[in-house]
């Protein structure tokens, strides 16, 4: 039986959503959009009638009031940057022509199927303009030569060079009460140009504004929490069950030693949090202390766990009841219903062998892949893996699937790029550097509980899969399916079968995987409605990353208990409305639960960074939590380190530096702060040619523009070989990675200006934690002080004496002389680093090609091409 996923009540909410929003009037967004940032609470403009978000809430209706309009002021926001790209030039979607080929209205609705220009560039669930004339950024400014007739409509669906398109005619929903419709003239106007048929006349224009898809589906999740079983506990953010810390499910003790041995305490504390009777379990992963380990440890656990009520200390079965005892005939009349042939014959030997099938055997077509499974479970529990992102997704899965690392190192392309770069893996010739958490030993990975390695089914659903994960990914296994039955297909591919086929494997592959991996945008397709078998267990990790609606969307898929696995002090959900944001929208599930007193696993023993870099976050974001794991001070020890201005931890204090803004932008610059890192940079690596050897250095800003200034400039100097040797990017493009040296440019240096979203404490946490061995700061001391937290680590730096203040010129900073001053006393042993004699420095292998960069197919059959799946690390907008 299929999911239940009250479809008419879906339907309903999708068309609610379609009504509200294709009544808007473009122009009067964009007016809106320029007005100054709104007072939440004045209650002027835009935000009349918004809510902040709170903790808790009393009942289904307070929560909808609260998230329902923060989520439209959302789409509004995505309207208006899908106008221009981030560096406020057009985004290169133009004009299109357009024909009725014919039309229809249902339901309210005018469906037209129109005929473009160039409809290769329109994707399912796009939302377009459509106007009488087309206008351009001179007619807005001036408010003149603007079309009068024009509506936003949503594409349904695309058939070859034909559109399907849904608009909204008949007025303008007001506070969000479908009922409440206004007319107005620009909408009445449309009706007849899409309802005359004009296959030979151009008569429409057409604009992409963006893609609808993902935020869509969250809107839905949120409108369905009222169905939801967990709907009380999301609400109150409070767990009423007493029984909850139970043990409800019980490992056998070959897993549990397996466990105990390859985790700390803190995160058999989270595993364990897992094993009980809460629907929700919280861990917080700060730097460096092992999620991914424990998600897999977790994995391990609860695919392998029996109900602890068959279990006794004496061996004994208990709490389990015992069924009704029956007569001994009706026993019989059971068992012969159960096993016929005990009492004639074997209904299967009426069946004739074909072609020498014995009707038991397995032969081709028809092979047998019996799963053991102990007979005290009798179930196999199914897990639906999510995260805001690919790269994040994809990470896990690359550990799973590489569970015996160690052996597939060779395999490993020369090219080594992409999603190893992002998770931190840097290779030169025939090496490999892996971060230590990343690492997985021979005994480590997913066990069953016999302890013995264990490879559930898996498959990776949605876009942009990495090359790295291929083997599991949907279209991978489709294409697979279809090749090795093509001797069998016969002429379907001619009569057009092909198609129906993928939806089947599709269907059948899902259903059969043991573990499914989606974005949590993903899992709100139209393919998650046809299971058979919802989830038992939801995992999200990334969780502080994504909004409240995201982390809804594939607990509708229907799931018993949900893992929220992230660290609200590191990045946040990307929010492109500052109007919502003020509310609180940006606020994650895991933070709310968190704030209103829900118990939080945390991860407690870091394995990245040198103590003498976790000491300041784990003191200023952690409450003193952090420890570091056994030899991480010896093994993040560097020749480097016997200077002081070369880490582990240090303040370059540029005081003399100058922020700017490029013309047009909302970016800003510090040339002066690129001009010093240039001259530490070439001291580095002239000293320690290891460092040139790889990419093992990486240097972030908050800001775009400080960024690409960085590239150019260390290109024009370095040449571009430079790209391949130093990662340079923005603080949200490195959430997740590290590196061995770190150097973060503060930028903001002004005598009375504040320091914008620098002074957001969680993209501090995440700049100067990215490092193993060396982060070095730089920036401006008194305009950073401005700011606690940044005043805090400026003192820090003071205490510690690695508190350098730098004047012009920079050149002569780091001389013989300074250098011979700033040398440490006291002599620190020396990690041994990997020679240069096997490694071409001068042809470094590139490791920084982003992910991203794939190419994407056309059209995705389940009509889901083009859409966003949540942030992918890209450069953060809106920045101040």
């Amino acid at each position: 039986m299929a999911v239940d996923k009250n479809k008419l009540e879906e339907e309903a909410c999708v068309l609610r959503f379609y009504k509200i929003v294709l009544g808007w009037d473009y122009f009067r967004i964009f007016r809106e959009s320029d007005k100054p940032n709104i007072d939440k609470k004045t209650g002027d403009g835009a935000a009349v009638g918004l809510k902040e978000v709170k903790n808790t809430y009393k009942d289904v209706d307070e929560y909808l009031d609260t998230f329902e309009p923060l989520l439209f002021e959302e789409v509004k926001a995505q309207i208006v940057q899908g106008k221009t790209e981030e560096d406020g030039e057009p985004t290169g979607t133009e004009w299109q022509l357009a024909t009725i080929a014919e039309s229809s209205e249902v339901n309210g609705f005018h469906l037209p199927m129109v005929i473009c220009s160039a409809p290769e560039v329109i994707s399912q669930n796009d939302l377009l303009l459509l106007s009488n004339k087309k206008f351009g950024e001179e007619h807005f400014r001036k408010d003149k030569g603007l079309p009068t007739a024009y509506a936003f409509a949503l594409v349904e669906h695309r058939q070859q060079d034909k559109i399907r398109l849904r608009l909204h005619l008949s007025g303008e929903v007001k506070r969000f009460n479908t009922d409440d419709v206004q007319t107005c003239s620009r909408l009445l106007s449309m009706i007849p140009l899409v309802n005359e048929v004009r296959k030979y006349e151009k008569c429409l224009y057409v604009l992409k504004i963006c893609s609808l898809s993902t935020i869509v589906r969250e809107y839905v999740a949120m409108r369905s929490i009222k169905t939801l079983p967990f709907k009380d506990l999301i609400l109150k953010a409070a767990d009423t069950d007493n029984d909850t810390e139970d043990r409800a499910w019980k490992i056998s003790r070959p897993l549990t030693e397996f466990i105990e041995t390859n985790h700390n305490k803190s995160q058999l504390e989270a595993i364990y949090a897992g094993l009980s009777r809460k629907s929700f379990v919280l861990i917080q992963g700060p730097p460096g202390t092992g999620k991914t380990q424990t998600i897999l440890g977790l994995l391990s656990a609860i695919l392998h766990a029996t109900p602890a009520r068959v279990h006794s200390n004496k061996g004994k079965v208990i709490g389990v009841k015992r069924g009704p005892e029956l007569p001994i005939q009706e026993k019989y009349n059971h068992w012969e219903k159960a096993s016929p042939w005990l009492i004639g014959i074997n209904p299967r030997d009426k069946i004739m062998p074909i072609n020498g099938d014995d009707g038991f055997f397995p032969t081709s077509g028809n092979d047998m892949k019996p799963e053991v499974v102990n007979s005290s479970r009798k179930y196999r529990v199914r897990v639906l893996v999510c995260a805001p992102s690919n790269s994040a997704l994809d990470e896990i899965v690359l550990r799973l699937i590489n569970t015996v690392f160690s052996r597939n190192i060779v395999n490993i392309s020369e090219n080594c790029n992409g999603i190893y770069s992002e998770m931190g893996l840097e290779k030169n010739g025939k090496t490999l550097i892996i971060p230590r958490d990343f690492l997985v030993e021979e005994k480590e990975g997913i066990r069953d509980e016999n302890d013995h390695a264990y490879s559930p089914k898996i498959v990776r659903i949605g876009l942009k899969a990495h090359h790295s994960v291929q083997a599991v990914s949907m279209d991978y296994l489709v294409e697979q399916k279809l090749a090795s039955t093509d001797s069998q297909a016969g002429d379907k591919q001619k009569q057009g079968g092909v198609a129906k086929d993928k939806d089947s494997i599709r269907a059948s592959i899902l259903d059969e995987a043991v573990i499914v991996f989606s974005t949590l945008s993903f899992s709100g397709s139209a393919l998650f409605s046809k299971l058979n078998r919802g989830f038992d267990v939801v995992i999200i990790d990334e969780a502080a990353q994504a909004v409240e609606p995201a982390t809804l969307v594939p607990l509708a898929n229907g799931c018993k208990q949900v893992f929220l696995v992230g660290d609200p002090v590191q990045l946040p959900a990307t929010v492109i409305s500052s109007v919502a944001e003020k509310f609180g929208y940006a606020m994650s599930l895991f933070k709310r639960f968190q704030r209103a007193g829900y118990p939080v696993q945390m991860l407690k023993t870091q394995y990245r960074m040198n103590p003498e870099i976790r000491s300041f976050p784990s003191r200023e974001f952690y409450d003193e939590a952090l420890e570091d794991g056994p030899d991480v001070e010896e093994q993040t020890k560097r020749g480097w380190h016997k200077y002081r201005c070369f880490g582990p931890f240090c303040f370059f204090d540029i005081h003399e530096g100058k922020e700017s803004q490029p013309s047009g932008s909302g970016s800003w610059v510090n040339v002066d702060e690129v001009e010093f890192v240039l001259g530490l940079y070439s001291k580095l690596i002239s000293r320690y040619p290891e460092l040139k050897a790889s990419s093992r250095l990486a240097i972030i800003s908050p800001y775009r523009h400080q960024v690409k200034l960085f590239r150019e400039k260390f290109r024009s100097t370095f040449g571009v070989e430079s790209d391949k040797v130093v990662d340079i990017n923005t603080v949200d493009g490195f959430q997740g990675r590290e590196k061995d040296v770190a150097i973060f440019s503060c930028v903001r240096a002004s005598k009375d200006k504040g320091i914008g979203f620098v002074a957001d404490f969680r993209r501090m946490n995440v700049g100067i934690t990215r490092a193993r061995s060396s982060v070095m700061v730089v920036g401006s001391a008194s305009t950073l002080k401005r700011d606690e937290h940044w005043k805090n680590l400026v003192e820090s730096a003071e205490q510690r004496n690695v508190l350098f203040k730098v004047s012009k010129p920079y050149t002569e900073y780091f001389s013989e002389a300074n250098l011979k001053l700033m040398e440490v006393k006291e002599s620190m042993p020396e990690k041994p680093e990997a020679t240069t004699e096997d490694m071409d420095v001068g042809v470094p292998i590139d490791v920084n090609a982003a992910s991203g960069d794939q190419a994407q197919p056309e059209e995705n059959d389940w009509g889901d091409a083009g859409e966003a799946e949540g942030y992918d690390g890209g450069d953060f907008g809106g920045e101040d």
